[in-house]
């Protein structure tokens, strides 16, 4: 018996591991804090296994301790009958309402037996989204850049819950950021929108991700060598090459040729994204 915090990916239903799916099917409930969520859920059980708990949309700490009372206590005499799952988009410990249940639960109800299956977070599947590679050894920082906040100071930056991008990006360009954005990214909700242009994505939506580097950044690979002056292009090539050296008698030479620098690739056009 067992209450588990379950991650569905940033909002496309095979994007859903395994692991979570096995647990959907096995639970007896699953509880759904969101139209969104419920959705994807639904891809994966019937109508019939869904529970909805009611968050209200407020900032009174007084009322939302009152909801996630009212969730425990509705969750943890199901979670110690059979096994109960609660689903969120992405990963429950990452920026996840899942979080508060949690807390609730230990504090009311601590002989309920929980489990984490992570999921795939839209904190790092947006690279692939928006066409951008994070290398080895990068750094790269997760900020909130809600209501027109724009957050300064590392290379690299993922922004989330971008609700006023105008705004973010006038303070992003102004301290030396080149900006990508991207909304509903691998979500089967709402357009998918990849963008440089703040302009093309001023409505408020909480989907809404940017990804900040900063222009003069230079970025070493020993990699790129490879496409310095064409060589390396294809295998054939290096196999003519080694016969070539070998029939008349020399030695191969391994050249590395000269490391040069490359920028990370933005905006690529994609398919689709999203999600957090």
């Amino acid at each position: 018996m067992t209450l588990y915090g379950v991650g569905l990916g940033p909002g496309e239903a095979d994007l859903v591991t395994v692991r979570g799916k096995e647990v959907l099917e096995e639970c007896d409930v699953v509880y759904s804090p969101g139209r969104l969520s419920r959705s994807v859920a639904l891809e994966h059980v019937d109508e019939s296994k869904i529970g909805d708990l009611d968050f209200p949309m407020t900032k009174d700490e007084e009322k939302l301790r009152a909801a996630w009372k009212e969730a425990a206590a509705e969750v943890a005499p199901k979670a110690r009958e059979g096994d109960v799952a609660f689903v969120t988009l992405g990963d429950p410990n990452v920026y996840s309402t899942f979080g508060h249940l949690r807390r609730t639960i230990d504090a009311f109800h601590p002989d309920v037996e929980l489990e984490i299956v992570p999921g795939v977070s839209a904190v790092t599947a947006f690279a692939t989204a928006m066409g951008v590679e994070i290398e080895a050894g990068a750094g790269l920082s997760l900020r909130e850049a809600a209501n027109g906040a724009s957050p300064t100071g590392p290379d690299r930056m993922i922004l989330f819950k971008v609700t006023d991008a105008p705004a973010t990006h006038e303070g992003l360009v102004a301290a030396g950021y080149e900006v990508t954005y991207g909304r509903r990214l691998f979500m089967e909700q709402g357009e998918t929108l990849v963008t440089d242009d703040p302009t093309e994505i001023d409505e408020r939506d909480y989907y809404t991700l940017a990804y900040a580097e900063k222009a003069d950044l230079e970025i070493e690979q020993a990699t790129a060598a490879f496409l310095d002056d064409g060589e390396g292009s294809t295998a054939a090539s290096d196999e003519s090459d080694a016969n070539d050296d070998e029939s008349s008698g020399g030695e191969p030479v391994a050249d590395g040729g000269t490391v040069v620098s490359e920028e990370i690739a933005e905006g690529c056009a994609h398919g689709d994204c999203g999600g957090h």
